[in-house]
């Protein structure tokens, strides 16, 4: 009987496997008939019964393909460190960026998988969500000093929002727009960075310019909840440009943590959560809050599906 090239399969993912540009290449490989064609499936997938029917045995036969992520807000501080730690796990992802303009895209590389757009303009970001599998959504609005600041002086810096880059256009109706894009694109999963403290519409984040930012946030949020996307919202705290993974990560729900002394986190350890979450199913459709132990205090966090599993909150 004629037979085609054999096609790689994923087992069990080792290090003594070679990689694939796709993911892991198992050890274990099936030889198809001429007719045959590979479908994309994934483990739930009715292929299966199909396969079985065929004398396939089902521990062989989970393809091994790459899940496309786009991430918004990607020359961002966060965004950044998120997109290149797709780069870095190609055999996992295929890493597409999103961000606002020609000098952003420059910044992290400048590849073709960069998209500008604008996230208020629902048809500027359309084509970025094309075929892609998850989103990450680091948008924010970003807040800008009043000119003439003199802290010699003992003043206190006064903030403002340029017009139309209000929370209320970036925080919630951009990032409506950007999760009614990942729905008629048919996304998995929806991951959300936000931040603590939209518990207490009095938080002083509230203040800064009037803007209302953490209202207008937790509007989003309460969108994605119901929006019927598997989502995962991480309320971030302090954001700090520290190294990753060398503190005991912190979940906590409903701004407990702003209680304490842990109230802080860098963004390598938000961008390694971001992505390790499109891999647990612990983490989806689950909301909490995330901050970290300071460095040499408690263990480092490395079982993600345990720290995933510590969450109960929807929202």
């Amino acid at each position: 009987m004629a037979t085609v090239p054999r096609v790689p399969f994923l087992t069990t993912p080792s290090s003594s496997f070679p990689r694939h540009k796709y993911g892991w290449v198992g050890s274990s490989i099936i030889r198809l008939p001429e007719s045959s064609f590979v479908p994309h499936f994934s483990s739930s997938s009715s292929s299966y019964s199909s396969l079985s029917r065929k004398g396939f045995k089902r521990s062989a036969v989970v393809l091994a393909m790459a899940s496309t992520v786009l991430v918004t807000g990607a020359g961002g501080r966060t965004g950044q460190i998120v997109y290149k730690k797709l780069k870095e796990r190609s055999g996992q992802y295929i890493g597409k960026g999103l961000v606002r303009t020609e000098e952003s895209k420059e910044k992290i590389g400048g590849g073709d998988d960069v998209f500008i757009g604008d996230i208020r303009n629902a048809d500027s970001i359309s084509p970025a969500f094309q075929g892609i599998d998850a989103l990450v959504v680091l948008t924010s609005a970003v807040p800008k000093m009043k000119p003439g600041f003199d802290p010699s002086k003992g003043e206190r810096p006064e903030f403002y929002f340029e017009d139309g880059a209000y929370p209320e256009q970036v925080d919630w109706l951009g990032q409506k727009n950007q999760i009614d894009a990942a729905k008629a694109a048919g996304v998995k999963q929806i991951v959300l960075v936000g931040s603590m403290g939209g518990t207490n519409p009095n938080h002083p984040l509230n203040s800064i310019g009037n803007g209302n930012i953490l209202v207008w946030k937790r509007k989003a949020e309460q969108y994605l909840a119901d929006s019927g996307i598997p989502y995962t919202i991480i309320r971030a705290g302090g954001l700090q440009d520290k190294e990753g993974g060398v503190r005991e990560l912190l979940i906590g729900k409903d701004d407990e943590l702003l209680q304490t002394e842990t109230r802080t986190i860098s963004r390598a350890d938000v961008a390694e959560v971001c992505i390790q979450a499109l891999q647990y199913e612990e983490a989806k459709c689950k909301a909490f809050d995330l901050a970290s132990k300071p460095e040499g205090d408690g263990t480092p966090t490395k079982d993600f599906k345990a720290l995933f599993s510590q969450i109960s909150t929807r929202f």
